[in-house]
């Protein structure tokens, strides 16, 4: 008997007895002994009918192993350690949270673990294809338990108890068995009840949100497609040479630049699949979402209403592609998301939030410029502002022999020649949510900023090393420099940063940046397409920008949590390394002040009151990320949403009462204001940020230290000058 037919037994099994057999809680029980709860269960029984592989996907998949072993930049051979990895790295991505299967399911898939191997280099699917389908049939049992438990009442549940949910299980074991699974799936609906009672909302109206859920969920999970298990069990292939390699199925690959980014009449953010979510990795600059203001990184879609329909449709479970297109519409029209904000204290707290789709114009990713004048006891100063969104180029007016054409390294010329004729002390270049873009920018960029010389260096598999430079000798500023960062600077901007502290022609400013310095490459297979990391980036010094990213010299708390955003949280991210440096002159040795500076700061944001609020909101989003579990007791739960509720709203009106504002009265007050801010941009308060005042004050500090700064022309006239 093969391991298919083996699954299959088992799941008939399942479905005949076990649900009533090893029910675990007493609840659940007494919930199945009602006659008329048991037939809506025997309604609703969703058929599932097990996917096979076609022949197409087995040549692509051949295809793949052949790229993933000769072409890619990490070299592993597909044997049986890998197959070890790739079996665990699969149940990762099927059952990421251990709420589906049991320690007895996962022993029925152990005789596979050393074959997935040999099996996928030869295009053998059906292992893989029979762990699918076993697992979306203990998908279906276990919705089909939720809704079991929904039909019997909320009132059938205690929350007088000790109980503790915990709220991440991805690195927690499978449980033993179905009664275990039970007691957890109880656990978790329980979970759900109180976070909306908590809010608010009555019993019936909560019956009929989580009904909705679980059906729609259960609706879709019978409804998988051959190509659902064929994608699922390629990307944990793929995964574990890195996180960036990854398969497109033909559907995702005809669309795969909207589908990567919602900005053609979308709400300008790009997404991933994570476990049964989907995940906003980050916000298009210049896009809807962006402007919006709500919207965060590492927030999990969990419903998405269209403006002309009064019902959320509940995407939990669907795939990447069919939420994107459900977000996608026509310009000027509302999208409402329902998520799970980034820094939620468990799954079941959500929020709405309404975006107006339109598309993301190239001017709104503009640079831009303004001035910063600062009193200090020395003097004023004067420091000039480039904010840069993203490194941009407009290829079509390019091939069209514009020579207005519109790129970044261009628009930052001409606002550097706006600033000095205003007569500015110095430049900050703020990179900050900058996550990339044309290389060919950055290294332009650089070369606005320095004489001729490398930028960067590229290595391929072949540990081909190509370095660009910047071959134009031309200068357009030769003043002191800072350069803001923080967590969500990747790629481009990480290379600028690194070259502009490699060069010591400025100081890097905020935080650790994202770490990605890899390059991929889309490859077109038989059967949809490879996107496969070739090569990898490595500054002129040698170190690459890769997991580590770019460590400023100055540092800046963030409120990003490091552990979710960023290369290095990523899994099988390929590792930190350096090359040898290539010959590049040194501008400035910031050695001699550096420590100074550092002091200055210090001090300076130690009595700034928006930096003890912005540590202090820092202090409580990590206490929160510190809570592993909640309480499924319902006065202990109140006392928690109390605090945390009261502490937000503290945080707010002290950062009101700072600029001279009202307060607000209660958290709700706060959160309408808040609404009516980001459906409205032009509302939204223009007050400069203080973290980009406190770049300028780092410059001043750095005039002050050493006149030295106030001119650096040339690197013969710094080394002079040191002499």
């Amino acid at each position: 008997m093969n391991i298919a037919e083996r699954f299959r037994l088992t799941a008939g099994r399942h479905r005949a007895g076990r649900r009533l057999s090893t029910l675990g809680c007493a609840m659940a029980a007494a919930l199945l002994a009602s006659p008329l709860v048991l037939q809506a269960s025997i309604e609703r029984e969703a058929a599932y009918e097990p996917v096979t592989p076609t022949v197409d996907q087995a040549r692509a998949n051949i295809l793949i192993a052949r790229q993933l072993q000769f072409t890619h930049f990490r070299d592993l051979s597909i044997d049986d350690a890998l197959s070890s990895q790739v079996f665990d790295a699969y149940l990762d991505y099927l059952d990421g949270q251990r709420v589906y299967l049991t320690q007895e399911d996962l022993a029925d898939f152990e005789p596979l673990r050393d074959r997935l191997g040999s099996a996928l280099k030869t295009g053998q699917l059906q292992p893989g294809f029979s762990i699918y389908n076993a697992v979306q049939q203990r998908i279906i049992e276990r919705l089909e338990y939720a809704l079991t438990v929904i039909d019997g009442g909320l009132d059938q549940l205690d929350f007088n108890t000790g109980e503790l949910l915990l709220l991440d299980r991805s690195d927690a074991e499978w449980v033993a068995n179905q009664e275990e699974l039970n007691e957890l799936w109880t656990r978790r609906i329980k979970n759900a009840v109180l976070a909306q009672r908590l809010n608010g909302t009555d019993d019936e109206t909560i019956t009929d949100t989580l009904r909705r859920r679980y059906q729609s969920q259960l609706n879709r999970t019978a409804q998988v497609r051959s190509e659902d298990a064929f994608q699922a069990y390629m990307n944990a292939f793929t995964g574990i040479w890195d996180p960036h390699t990854s398969y497109f199925s033909p559907r995702t690959s005809e669309n795969f630049n909207i589908n990567m980014s919602l900005s053609l009449e979308g709400i300008g953010a790009v997404l991933q699949s994570d476990n049964e979510y989907t995940k906003v990795v980050r916000l298009v600059p210049g896009g809807p979402a962006s402007k919006q203001g709500q919207l965060q990184p590492a927030d999990r879609i969990v419903s998405v209403t269209q403006e002309d329909e009064a019902t959320p449709v509940n995407v939990i479970g669907w795939r990447l592609d069919e939420v994107v297109d459900l977000i996608r519409g026509p310009r000027e029209s509302v999208v409402t998301l329902e998520v799970i904000p980034a820094n939620a204290s468990d799954e079941s707290v959500t929020r709405t939030i309404a975006i107006k789709r339109d598309q993301v114009k190239l001017e709104e990713q503009s640079a831009s410029s303004e001035i910063i004048e600062l009193e200090r006891d020395n003097g004023s100063y004067r420091v000039g502002v480039i904010t840069i969104p993203t490194f941009y180029a407009d290829f079509r007016a390019m091939q069209q022999g514009d020579p207005n054409y519109k790129s970044t390294t261009r628009d930052v010329r001409k606002l550097i020649d706006e600033l000095e004729k205003q007569g500015i002390h110095g430049l900050v270049v703020d990179l900050r949510n900058n996550g990339g873009g044309a290389l060919h920018e950055a290294n332009d960029l650089v070369g606005l900023f320095i004489d001729e010389g490398p930028t960067v260096q590229i290595r391929n598999s072949a540990n081909d090393v190509q370095v660009l430079t910047d071959q134009d000798p031309s200068v357009a500023y030769d003043g002191p420099l800072v350069v803001m960062v923080n967590r969500m600077s990747a790629s481009a901007s990480e290379i600028f940063a690194g070259a502009i502290q490699d060069y010591g022609r400025g100081l890097v400013v905020g935080a650790q940046t994202f770490g990605k310095g890899t390059v991929q490459a889309v490859r077109p297979l038989n059967h949809g397409q490879l996107k496969i990391t070739q090569s990898k980036f490595y500054r002129v010094s040698g170190g690459s920008t890769q997991h580590k990213g770019v460590m400023p010299d100055i540092v800046i708390p963030s409120r990003v949590d490091n552990t979710r955003i960023g290369e290095d949280a990523l899994e099988h991210a390929l590792p930190w390394d350096q090359i040898e440096a290539v010959p590049h002159n040194r501008y400035y040795d910031f050695s001699s002040i550096i420590d100074q500076l550092r002091e200055n700061h210090d001090i300076r944001f130690a009595s700034n009151p928006e930096f003890q609020l912005l540590q202090q909101e820092i202090d409580f989003l990590e206490e929160q990320r510190q809570q592993t579990s909640v309480s499924l007791n319902a006065d202990i739960r109140r006392q928690e949403l109390d605090r945390i509720e009261s502490t937000r709203l503290a945080i707010a009106n002290a950062r009101r009462e700072i600029r001279g504002e009202l307060p607000f009265a209660t958290l709700e007050e706060l959160e309408d204001w808040q609404d009516l801010q980001a459906a409205d941009p032009d509302k939204q308060d223009d007050e400069l940020d203080f973290i980009v005042r406190e770049g300028g004050y780092i410059m001043a500090d750095m005039l002050e230290l050493d006149r030295r700064m106030a001119s650096i022309e040339t690197v013969g006239t710094m080394a002079a000058q040191a002499n």
